[in-house]
């Protein structure tokens, strides 16, 4: 794809803005849990992961060479993977309540998931092999 590499480089900053908006709602505690913020909650940082594997795959994005293209492939898949346990773990019912889910979580969900999916089409040069000729 010919600008994979930018769509990819937008989607990991579009991921970093989402990760300090409010993800989730919990009424019982009255809180809202956000992805650097947890409020009372005792869920940690969530995106706090992302964050770390955003920043040398923002690097290899736009780095023209295969190995930082390869590299790429296995922060984003680990970075997606990461995205998916936040998405288990804050959207599901806990002793009967339900948190209200906001738009940042299902956005943080689809911007790994894009993220993921412009690592794995990169516009690359390869080399031609050299053909061969007989005497």
């Amino acid at each position: 794809m010919k600008n994979s590499q930018y769509i990819g480089v937008g989607l990991i900053l579009a991921l970093v803005f989402l990760a300090w908006q409010p993800w989730i709602y919990v009424s019982s505690v009255d809180t809202y849990v956000r992805g650097m913020d947890p409020g009372k909650t005792a869920f940690g940082k969530p995106a706090l992961f992302n964050l770390f594997c955003c920043a040398p795959s923002l690097v290899f994005f736009l780095i023209p060479r295969i190995w930082a293209k390869r590299a790429n492939v296995f922060f984003t898949t680990i970075n997606f993977a990461w995205a998916l346990k936040n998405f288990i773990l804050l959207s599901i019912c806990r002793q009967g309540e339900c948190p209200v889910r906001y738009f940042a979580l299902y956005g943080m969900l689809v911007c790994a998931g894009g993220i993921l999916l412009m690592s794995l089409l990169p516009r690359m040069k390869l080399p031609t092999p050299k053909k061969e000729t007989t005497p």
